[in-house]
């Protein structure tokens, strides 16, 4: 029967062993999960346990920052020991070290790519940008949006007296999406870190460790989920922070923003899955077409037979890493003459190797391979 006191072991056959239900499954429980289930026993969370790091060795003006943006006063010392950031000894809690700026919990990290394509395998360039970002668990959230505003676009169409901007992405679902990538997480699972990957159709936030109770997120009512909160100390502070609220589904409000976009069809629904050892979320382009998709194929079929000399090679790599050169930069680092390279950049645009995005003075060069 189910208890608090866990975990619960069955021995028999010379062994020793716990088991978790995983969905409709009952299985194992490895080394994370057995660990979970003692501090399920203990009524205690990873979040809120005690580290060896010393509260004085750390900086939090990132905390600060946004404490003072978000309730116009600013964090007072006797607020980090009363937001279990601290203990009265002064020993950081794990919240504390995932929420200081040179974050010591080395597998608290957020890995981001915008993939050439709609899978992982690319062209001749699989990747058209990527970024690591470490520190506090605000620096995350706030690089990892800002690189997807980065990579997405906004489309619009006129109306009588205006114009309706029409973005990739609906910006609330994906702020929402990795608030709960960072907050839910397990950070009892070593050697995975939250991913955010960009294809040319859809986004993913992948989050290590599947749902807290052991049920699969697909096969529930998204309606009927409650807030279940595997780091509660985390989610207490992000709510004092104004970035999720005390109650409810942070899952509602991804697919709701999402609904309530102006370019929302009922095929670009979120989608979320979750098993044993991930949670994922996957929100669809909403200017993306099918009529797109072939015409993309088509281009990528084209690319894969266009051949490139060394020299071309050695621009597009250039211009992949430093997409806002300009014609005298990228001249002085190949150490090419002016015609040389209006005449071989001339000639990869035509052929749509390289497209100039933005304007002359402020713009950037995008890479089509």
């Amino acid at each position: 029967m189910e208890g608090e006191e866990t975990p619960y072991y069955y021995k028999g056959d010379g062994t020793m062993e716990a088991f978790v239900r995983i969905g409709n499954e009952t299985v194992t429980a490895n080394a994370a999960e057995l660990k979970r289930l003692v501090l399920r026993g203990r009524n205690s969370s990873y979040d809120s346990l005690i580290s060896s790091y010393n509260f004085k060795d750390y900086s939090f003006s990132k905390l600060r920052e946004r404490y003072y943006e978000w309730n116009s006063s600013s964090m007072e010392e006797k607020n980090f020991e009363s937001f279990g950031i601290v203990d009265g000894n002064g020993k950081l809690t794990n919240a504390g070290a995932l929420l200081a700026d040179n974050c010591p919990i080395r597998h608290s990290r957020l890995f981001c790519t915008r993939w050439n394509g709609l899978d992982k395998s690319g062209g001749r360039i699989d990747a058209l940008d990527s970024a690591e970002f470490t520190g506090s668990l605000i620096i995350l959230l706030n690089e990892g949006f800002s690189f997807v505003k980065r990579n997405m676009k906004t489309a619009w169409k006129k109306t009588a007296n205006s114009r309706i901007e029409l973005p990739d992405y609906c910006e609330r679902s994906v702020f929402e999406s990795i608030v709960n990538a960072l907050i839910h997480r397990d950070y009892l699972i070593n050697g995975s870190e939250v991913h955010i990957d960009i294809f040319d159709d859809r986004l993913v936030v992948y989050s290590p460790g599947g749902m807290p109770d052991g049920t699969k997120i697909q096969e529930r009512n998204i309606d009927t989920v409650p807030s279940t909160r595997r780091n509660p100390v985390l989610a207490d502070i992000f709510s004092r922070l104004g970035y999720m609220e005390r109650q409810g589904s942070g899952l509602n409000k991804i697919r709701n923003a999402y609904r309530s976009a102006e370019n929302y069809t009922p095929d670009k629904e979120p989608v979320f899955y979750s098993d044993r050892v991930e949670f994922t979320v996957t929100l669809k382009n909403l200017n993306f077409s099918a009529s797109e998709n072939e015409a993309k194929s088509e281009a990528k079929n084209e690319a894969e037979n266009y051949r490139l000399t060394e020299l071309e090679e050695r621009l597009c790599n250039l211009l992949l890493e430093y997409p806002e050169l300009t014609q005298s930069e990228i001249r002085e680092r190949l150490d090419l003459s002016r015609s040389k390279v209006q005449r071989m950049m001339r000639k990869l645009t035509e052929d749509g190797i390289i497209i100039r995005e933005g304007s002359r003075r402020k713009g950037y060069w995008t890479i089509h391979l």
